[in-house]
């Protein structure tokens, strides 16, 4: 060897040592971990499917820390307040009575909203339990609406900054929505205002649902002409009689293939604007056609922005197949789950293939994650799948699989369960809202157990910030207990 080539050698490896001083190479390796003992018995009944609140952990808005809607035994619920430490600062506990289910949770700045579903053979009804978020005091129970035992289950949404709950019941003709009367509150429960939506000019429809904003504006989405077309009607809040209507088609016969949409999603995000996204079938064969993606902008245009579909063709296919290790000749049992919008407008659209084994005891999978990202033109720019082999047994449902998201800047982060390598843990992916660029899978080090008990609930999941998860989890096969953990990432 040269004295040059072994002078070169000796300064590389000198320059890998020093590099490595900097460079973390597991960069989990800098993650804090804090923990307290959690209480929580899983959900029974249908709502176990139904996921209603699948959101039970809601960080507070000044950053004090967060609440959580604990259910702790058959006949109550916990609503509990920590601070960024996990120092528990109260616990209220909630009743709940035969005949008694949750229905919504939700926080404001002053107060942690319950609501409850009751129906028994006199009626159903709706109620507010108010708890104070300064120091746990329960407000009295408000009655939000009611109707006849045979009536369809009224229903309640609460504005994404709590400050307005609308509850709302259905008029029904031959299981035909007529019509919709609404009654807005304030997080207190005081009634701010009446609404009634009517629908007897539209003719058939589905999937009637009714969002609230923050300044008390109610939107009301549906699929009408046969499952091809997605409409929104806006009602302002206040006096004003106006009502805003916005649809468009999405469906049809494309290539003498009748398409109809299989699943759709409406989120009011960051910009005040209402985003619809559809999955699309061939009606006949139930094969996965495109996605479909409208923005309803109300507050600026007055108009829709359709972006161009998405098309599964067998190149698409061959990219699951690719990603998933599997034979995919068809797109089956996918769902939308999540529309993200950072703040420079870029959306990025998330579903999720999930099933069910069969039967109310067999186990429950998720698989790949596929996402699609849209430029601030609402033109798609990118696609990607996400792999992952997830299954949950009957206990926790979809509450121990699947995914939660946020959006940080630019950033998307994803936080899953999953056994990469041997190693059973939660794994944080960070995907580029602009180009789609996907980091590794990062574990998260809580060691979640591998088996077919309840081992991670996801509904607890939330980010105090970009660099800050909470969860719930069970740290090993040896323990039989959950915790309540806090994470602090890189």
């Amino acid at each position: 060897m040269t004295y040059q080539r072994q002078n070169f050698i000796l300064r590389f490896a000198l320059l890998l040592s020093l590099l490595s001083g900097l460079i973390d190479p597991d960069p989990s390796q800098a993650q804090k971990i804090k923990s307290t003992p959690f209480s929580y018995l899983p959900e029974q009944g249908t709502d176990r499917y139904d996921m209603r609140v699948p959101h039970k952990t809601l960080p507070l808005a000044d950053g004090s820390g967060f609440v959580i809607l604990a259910h702790q035994s058959s006949g109550s619920y916990s609503v509990e307040r920590y601070d960024v430490d996990l120092k528990k600062q109260w616990s209220t506990t909630i009743p709940i009575n035969p005949g008694e289910t949750l229905e919504a949770f939700g926080r404001g700045t002053q107060q942690a909203l319950v609501v409850l579903h009751h129906k028994d053979d006199n009626g159903q009804n709706l109620t507010l339990v108010p708890v104070s978020l300064q120091g746990g005091q329960k407000a009295a129970p408000k009655v939000l609406m009611a109707v006849a035992p045979r009536d369809r289950r009224p229903g309640v949404s609460i504005s994404p900054d709590g400050s307005r709950v609308l509850a709302f019941r259905y008029f029904t003709r031959e299981q035909q929505v007529k019509s919709i009367a609404a009654t807005l509150f304030d997080q207190s429960g005081n009634k701010i205002e009446d609404k009634n939506y009517d629908f007897r000019a539209l003719g058939d429809f589905f999937s009637p649902a009714v969002h609230v904003a923050n300044d008390g504006t109610q939107y009301v989405t549906l699929i009408s002409e046969g499952m091809k077309k997605l409409t929104v009607r806006r009602y302002p809040a206040g006096a004003s009689t106006e009502i805003k209507v916005l649809g468009v088609p999405v469906g049809g016969v494309f290539g003498g293939k009748a398409v109809t949409v299989r699943d759709a999603k409406f989120t009011v995000l960051g910009d005040g604007s209402l985003y619809a996204a559809a999955l699309c079938a061939d009606y006949a064969t139930g094969e996965y056609y495109s996605l479909k993606v409208v923005k309803f902008d109300f507050n600026g245009t007055g108009d829709m922005k359709f972006s161009p579909e998405f098309r599964f063709t067998p190149e698409y296919l061959a990219e699951v197949a690719k990603a998933g290790g599997t034979d995919a000749k068809r797109l089956d049992d996918v769902y939308l789950a999540e529309m993200l919008l950072t703040p420079d407008k870029q959306l990025v659209v998330i579903a999720e293939r999930h099933f069910e084994e069969g039967g109310s005891e067999a186990p429950v999978h998720a698989r790949e994650l596929h996402l699609f990202g849209y430029n601030e033109f609402g033109a798609p720019t990118w696609h990607s799948i996400v792999a992952k082999d997830q299954m949950a047994p009957a206990i926790d449902s979809y509450t121990g699989i699947g995914f939660r998201a946020a959006v940080f800047g630019g950033t998307v982060q994803l936080l899953t369960m999953e056994n990469i390598n041997k190693k059973s843990d939660l794994y944080l992916r960070r995907v580029s809202a602009q180009t789609g660029v996907i980091s590794a899978p990062e574990r998260l080090k809580l060691n979640v157990a591998d088996d077919q008990q309840l081992a991670y609930v996801k509904d607890f999941t939330a980010w105090l910030n970009e660099k800050t998860i909470i969860g719930v989890s069970r740290p090993s096969k040896k323990s039989a207990a959950l915790q309540l953990d806090k994470i602090v990432v890189k």
